[in-house]
Order: structure tokens, then C-alpha cells, then sequence
């Protein structure tokens, strides 16, 4: 992944400005997290999506506002990205009243239904079969909103990949799959756990047209996934892409990730999505102080944010129960 760019002459750079800034924040939200975790103010795992903010951006800038998004336990990034508060997520992070869920999802629960954000999850695939259902039931009213599904490569050896990839192309859904292979299964090289020629070929086994993208290039990513989201919402069915990448962090907050090789990590540093977007805006004209302004600002926002979270009052006890079914004793009244 080189991080050298030669600007196109047609860029659009008041979008790709817009598209720095939102990666800067993306990043610094992750790194006040992560520092939230280290201070003990999260009390549960954190999965940082450090160096793939390419991905959230390309993607999820393309989603109309009302169009529903499903991420994964690495999804902070795509929840941002689609138009969640960061004070908001904050809060839900720490556990605080005010919370996207009230405090009560955390980092891998987080949901926020305004910004068409049905939720994050925290089993690996589950997301892709309910999006599968949202895109159905979409269908069924006759909505012109599309769904989005966003997964790691991990997924794709779980029952849900083939299970909602099935339906969706069974019944021409209009959803859009986006797998983020970043290398690893949690700990575990994908490729040594993956049989025949992986994602893309899988989905086009059953008949969903795929391609792939350096999930790198914010440039390549945003023009993939516009014209795969026309494709969608114009009655094309489903669509899948295959966004490849890099974890520059560990698989969680507390993971030192030396199952990699430090020399590993360091040259995929160099493929870094931020400073490549950054050379190819300087390349275009841009001045190097208008895009460190937007980093500064970035990280001034986010301390603030977690500042905010730090300072926000627990939830009421009272309310513990709500947003709870009670489906009743199951002794009594499921058998």
C-alpha cells in the first residue's frame, strides 16, 4: 500500500477536504477511547479501527441519511461516519446517561436509529443476516431506502455470511455487503483459516455481482461504492465489496498484537488511509497547515468529548429495566 498519490485532475476537493476531516475525527475519537479505557472509564473491550477509516468514509458518506446501516464490534468508525453524535457514543462508551443506548450497550451495542444506525453487534456475522432482513422488509413497503451491511473478514466463515448473502440474492434485496479484510480473525491470519479463492469468489458463487478495492484509497473506495449504491437503490439487488486494508492497532484495546512482526506493522504504516488522502489534497493544491488545522481540530473536538462522557451523570437505576422484553417465565409459558 503506497502512500505516494498523484492527484487526479478532476478531483473534488472541497468533498476529499470534507473526507480528511471526518478521518481525523473518526481516529481521534478511537484514540480518546482508548485513552478512556487506560484511565478505567470503559469497563468492557473497545476493538480500535485504527487505519481503516477509509472505509467508513467512502462507505457510509454515500448512504443517504434515512438509509440503514449495520456494523460490527469494530464499528465506531461507520457510526460516525453515517452522522451518530460523538458526545453521544462517548457517553455510551463510558457507560453514562446520555448515551446512544443510555449507557447500556457500550462499544459494541452502540445504536443510533436518527442516523439510520440500527446497530452495532457484538457476534461476528449477525449483523449481515438482519441486514438482509431490514433490506427485506424495505422491499416489502416498497421503500427507496437501502441497507448496508459492514464486516470484517472474520465473517466470512460463519453460517450468517452464506445464510444472509442467500437471501439477499434470493429475493434481489436491495443491500449492499461490505467486508473490511484487514488480515486477521481477531488473532488468527484470515488466509490460514479460509479455503478457495475468499470473499469475492464466494459471492459471486451465488450469483451477487463483487468486486474488490485497496480499502486504503479513499478516492478508490468512494467511487466504488457510489456506483454500487446506484446499482442497489436502482432495483439492481444485492451488491458486494471487498475493501482490503490494515488494523494498525491491536484487535482490542488491551491487545499489544505481537502475534504481528513490529517490521509488519511498520510498512503497513506507510499505507496509512489518512496520509494518503493528505498527499493527494497537497498534490491537488491544497496547503499542508489547512490539513493540519483539520487534525488539530479533530483531536481539540474529541478531548472534549470524552471530557463531556467523563462528566456526565450515571443512568438513573430506575431505569435498568426498560428497552427489556419480558417475554415472561419460559417454564410457564414456551413450553
Amino acid at each position: 500500500m503506497n502512500a505516494s498519490a498523484v492527484a487526479p485532475s478532476n478531483l473534488d476537493v472541497e468533498r476529499y477536504l470534507d473526507f480528511h476531516h471526518l478521518m481525523h475525527r473518526i481516529r481521534a475519537f478511537e484514540e480518546a477511547a482508548l485513552k478512556a479505557h487506560d484511565d478505567g472509564d470503559v469497563h468492557g473491550a473497545i476493538h480500535p479501527s485504527i487505519g481503516q477509516e477509509a472505509i467508513a468514509v467512502g462507505v457510509c458518506r454515500n448512504l443517504q441519511s434515512d438509509d440503514i446501516m449495520l456494523t460490527n464490534h469494530r464499528g465506531h468508525g461507520h457510526t460516525l461516519a453515517k452522522g451518530a453524535d460523538a458526545t453521544a457514543m462517548m457517553c455510551e462508551l463510558l457507560g453514562r446517561a446520555g448515551g446512544t443506548c443510555q449507557g447500556k450497550g457500550g462499544s459494541m451495542h452502540i445504536a443510533d436509529f436518527a442516523a439510520g444506525v440500527l446497530g452495532a453487534n457484538g457476534v461476528v456475522a449477525a449483523n449481515i443476516n438482519i441486514a438482509a432482513g431490514v433490506a427485506h422488509a424495505l422491499k416489502l413497503r416498497r421503500e427507496p431506502r437501502i441497507a448496508a451491511s459492514i464486516f470484517g473478514d472474520g465473517a466470512i466463515n460463519r453460517g450468517p455470511f452464506l445464510e444472509g448473502l442467500n437471501w439477499a440474492k434470493v429475493f434481489e434485496l436491495p443491500v449492499l455487503f461490505v467486508c473490511e479484510d484487514n488480515g486477521f480473525a481477531s488473532t488468527t491470519r484470515t488466509d490460514d483459516m479460509t479455503a478457495g479463492a475468499g470473499p469475492v469468489a464466494r459471492a459471486e458463487s451465488l450469483g451477487i455481482p463483487a468486486s474488490a478495492v485497496d480499502g486504503n484509497d479513499l478516492v478508490a473506495v468512494d467511487e466504488a461504492v457510489r456506483e454500487l449504491v446506484a446499482a442497489v437503490r436502482g432495483g439492481g439487488g444485492p451488491r458486494f465489496l471487498l475493501c482490503r486494508t490494515y488494523r494498525l492497532s491491536g484487535h482490542t484495546a488491551a491487545d499489544p498484537a505481537a502475534y504481528r512482526p513490529a517490521e509488519e506493522v511498520e510498512a503497513a504504516w506507510k499505507g496509512d488511509p489518512i496520509a494518503r488522502l493528505k498527499a493527494l489534497l497537497m498534490e491537488s493544491g491544497v496547503a499542508a497547515e489547512t490539513l493540519e488545522a483539520q487534525a488539530d481540530e479533530a483531536v481539540a473536538e474529541m478531548a472534549q468529548v470524552y471530557a463531556t462522557a467523563r462528566a456526565a451523570p450515571w443512568p438513573d437505576a430506575a431505569l435498568a429495566m426498560s428497552d427489556v422484553q419480558d417475554a415472561g417465565d419460559p417454564r410457564q409459558e414456551a413450553f
